[in-house]
């Protein structure tokens, strides 16, 4: 088993670090300057920046605070939000980060992902997936509610659900911060945005996102199964067991937290230490 990731996140909103819940409600979590050098000096093993609103504001992502993270900072950056154009991805690779993650831009005009993989490398195109699970007609019409939309917290679980579709549930893509649906489907669009010259899925889940119950180790899987490239999945962390799943159960790559790590409930450190004591390789 290849080493695993562990990922804070800066959402940023008005120039500070944010935390909501399923996407609303946002706390104020700090400077995203302090908090990247911060995380630098956690044992992090890459950072994640996300203007939050750049995309819905139809403006573009703050660069000068990437420019002063990256100054502070001497692991991988990924930064996304707001990002539209070629030149958007030049700009902000200028500005000291990576990678770019792109969303929105990507659902609008895929063509930016065979884009820009071709002129700067698929390993600095990350595409975030921000994906709402939802029931099917199947599920509807399940009077006993044998095929219920929900997902799995371990491997017997999974295997009742099967397929994408099987289980009742869809999961439905949402642009611009989680404000708009999209209806396309969340495991199609990472097959696609691979072919297309993707190095990276960020996988979000809407439902889970700051609730800290887990991850959707449902949708989590099916993407890691469906793809080659690195997943990382992101939305629900709560306790040390959940990257575990998350890793494992999920398959993913890396693991992604903000809240629980913003708010020092739990360090990334204590997460390493955790997973080393069951076997996942990280980095130490």
């Amino acid at each position: 088993m290849h080493t695993k990731r562990i990922i804070p996140c800066l959402d940023v909103h008005n120039g500070r670090v944010v935390k909501g819940v399923n996407f609303i409600n946002h706390a104020d979590a700090g400077d995203p300057v302090e908090a990247a050098s911060f995380y630098n000096n956690e044992l992090a093993d890459e950072l994640v920046f996300l203007d939050i609103t750049a995309s819905s504001d139809a403006r573009n992502i703050m660069a000068d605070v990437v420019a002063r993270a990256a100054e502070r900072i001497f692991i991988p950056l990924t930064v996304g939000g707001g990002i539209r154009t070629i030149d958007d991805v030049r700009y902000i690779l200028k500005s000291g980060a990576d990678k770019v993650s792109i969303n929105s831009a990507a659902i609008d005009n895929p063509n930016v992902i065979n884009e820009a993989a071709d002129k700067f490398g698929s390993s600095t195109v990350v595409v975030a997936i921000d994906c709402k699970r939802r029931q099917t007609e199947r599920s509807n019409e399940s009077a006993a509610g044998k095929h219920q939309c929900h997902y799995p917290n371990d491997d017997a679980d999974y295997r009742q659900i099967g397929d994408h579709q099987s289980g009742g549930c869809r999961y439905e893509v949402y642009k611009h911060g989680g404000r708009l649906g999209t209806g396309i489907d969340a495991l199609e669009w990472a097959i696609e945005a691979e072919k297309r010259g993707a190095g990276e899925i960020l996988l979000t889940s809407m439902n889970t996102d700051g609730v800290k119950t887990g991850y959707d180790l449902d949708i989590t899987r099916q993407i890691a199964q469906a793809v080659s490239i690195p997943v990382i999945a992101s939305g629900g962390a709560g306790a040390r067991e959940h990257f575990y799943d998350a890793l494992t159960v999920g398959g993913a790559d890396a693991a992604l937290a903000a809240s629980l790590f913003h708010y020092r409930e739990l360090s990334i450190i204590q997460v390493k230490q955790y997973l080393l004591s069951r076997n996942i390789p990280v980095r130490i």
